[in-house]
């Protein structure tokens, strides 16, 4: 009689680093390079097996991630060494595994999530944009009065309907989220946006940002941005800010599942 062979899966969380100024965004499509597509094939090698992965939030087209979190599961046996550097040597160079970690098997990287931390960076010099920088950061010539913009955003904080900065495509079924955290500081020539809330709707981060620009630039006034989030109504908002300038920072999770915190190593660190 033949003998059974039972597999016993193992859950693993990754945290992930990329570069996104050359994918069609994280979700795995048809036909186009998406960051997601990359990772699951890498994992998949050194797993020996197809892999299918989740993440804690789906990045846009040309959207950057330091601190993104996905989680699948996998019957191979490798140290969490093994995993981080096997998988590494198949990705390409602008995506990184920075952490592997053994999860309990209820954690989901998206449903287990307490809060996202976005951080939005604009290059605000008002002769020239930068070679150097220009797939990860939003350029604006306009001096932008960051005092202004913060003073504007306090209306932002707390639970909201932010219809008025959810995009046309959204397939959220409700608008209202909470932002726990909303600063905007200055180092030299950027202007820095960090934004912290339970979960976010399409595009929610840019539509502010780009509001929020429009009154750092004298365009609009502090009151304006208030007027726009009660009306709930995304025709009243400003322009959809770049891609090119934000970065999925951090996933925050409950403490007993020891997901490790990336804000204090994030790009453009103020």
């Amino acid at each position: 009689m033949a003998t059974q062979v039972i597999n016993t899966f193992t859950t693993l969380a990754f945290g992930v680093e990329y570069d996104g100024s050359c994918y069609s965004g994280w979700q795995r499509q048809i036909s186009v390079s998406t960051v997601q597509e990359e990772v699951e094939r890498a994992i998949g090698r050194v797993a020996d097996h197809k892999v299918g992965v989740t993440c804690a939030g789906r990045t846009d087209s040309g959207v950057h991630a330091t601190g993104q979190v996905i989680h699948f599961k996998t019957f191979s046996q490798r140290t969490e060494k093994a995993w981080l550097r096997g998988v590494n040597r198949c990705l390409p160079e602008d995506i990184v595994i920075r952490w592997v970690k053994k999860v309990p098997d209820l954690f989901h990287a998206r449903f287990s999530a307490l809060s996202r931390f976005y951080r939005y960076v604009v290059n605000n010099h008002n002769l020239h944009r930068s070679a150097i920088f220009r797939e990860r950061a939003a350029y604006v010539y306009h001096f932008l009065d960051i005092d202004k913009m913060y003073r504007a955003s306090r209306c932002l904080l707390g639970e909201h309907n932010f219809t008025s900065f959810r995009s046309g495509q959204c397939q959220s079924r409700l608008p209202v989220r909470k932002v726990m955290y909303l600063n905007i500081t200055r180092d030299d020539r950027y202007v820095i946006i960090d934004i912290q809330a339970n979960s976010f709707v399409h595009h929610m981060v840019r539509n502010i940002v780009g509001s929020l620009i429009e009154v750092g630039s004298g365009k609009k006034p502090e009151y304006w941005i208030f007027d726009v989030l009660m009306e709930k109504n995304r025709a009243l908002a400003a322009a959809t800010a770049s891609a090119r300038g934000l970065y999925l920072i951090s996933v925050d999770y409950p403490s007993n599942y020891d997901i490790p915190n990336t804000v204090s190593s994030a790009f453009f660190s103020v």
